[in-house]
């Protein structure tokens, strides 16, 4: 019986036209990426760049971050955190608990004319630019589109009340404002103390943490409103009726 030979499984390299081809990109794109070093240098024959399977591998990787809206840096971030041991899928679900919206509220659409019936006599041109400019309002074509139904219902039950629209607009500017400096405040407790350096943070855990803290944080400022109001209630009773009020 004579002996078989046993070759190895051939290893498929692909030259610079080839792999762009086989990856579904421009030549210019692939030199791109290895200028922004997000993919490692092929191996040399002389002049010529010969490339593996797992360069098509993370080109198609980049390609599919790309198509859920990830950054250039930022898949070179996530890829120097693969290479360094990381699982990637790991730090995408990091990048999740950070990024994925806080709101849950429901817009509405509607037209400007059925805007303007929520509002007899206070919907005009300076209005809608107000309710632009601060967010609550898109405007495609004749639609219009509130980012709240909620909000949209408290804004016409305070008009119904008596409450200028104008009002109304113009505490919702520093509500915003107010917000805004509450949310930077939690961003940087929770950067500086929870986040800290990723590189020396449990993925796994810190994606459990930041899933705990985002109910934690509305709680809180749910409920610290609450309590503002009822000081401030307190407050404007006493002044109105000073010592009538019991």
């Amino acid at each position: 019986m004579s002996d078989e030979s046993v070759t190895e499984p051939s290893v498929r390299e692909y030259r610079i036209g080839e792999l762009a081809e086989a990856a579904g990109v421009p030549v210019r794109t692939l030199r791109y990426y290895q200028e922004r070093r997000l993919l490692p240098p092929p191996r040399r024959e002389g002049r010529i760049g010969l490339y593996s399977d797992e360069h098509l591998a993370r080109l198609r990787m980049i390609a599919n971050l790309l198509e859920r809206g990830h950054t250039l840096e930022g898949i070179r971030e996530l890829l120097a955190a693969w290479e360094q041991g990381r699982d990637i899928g790991t730090v995408l679900g990091v990048e999740k608990a950070v990024t994925t919206p806080w709101s849950t509220e429901v817009p509405v659409t509607m037209t400007m004319d059925e805007l303007a019936a929520l509002f007899p006599g206070e919907v005009g041109a300076e209005s809608v630019r107000r309710a632009l400019d601060l967010g609550l309002i898109e405007i495609d074509g004749d639609r219009v589109t509130h980012w709240s139904r909620r909000q949209l219902d408290a804004t016409v039950a305070l008009v119904r009340a008596g409450v200028p629209l104008d009002a109304v607009l113009s505490a919702g500017r520093e509500l915003q404002q107010s917000m805004d400096g509450l949310a930077a405040m939690f961003v940087e407790l929770i950067a500086t103390h929870v986040v800290g350096r990723l590189e020396e943070q449990d993925l796994g855990e810190l994606t459990d943490t930041l899933a705990r803290l985002r109910p934690g944080a509305q709680v809180t400022v749910e409920a610290g409103f609450a309590a503002a109001m009822d000081r401030q209630v307190r407050a404007a009773i006493d002044r109105l009726l000073g010592p009538l009020a019991p």
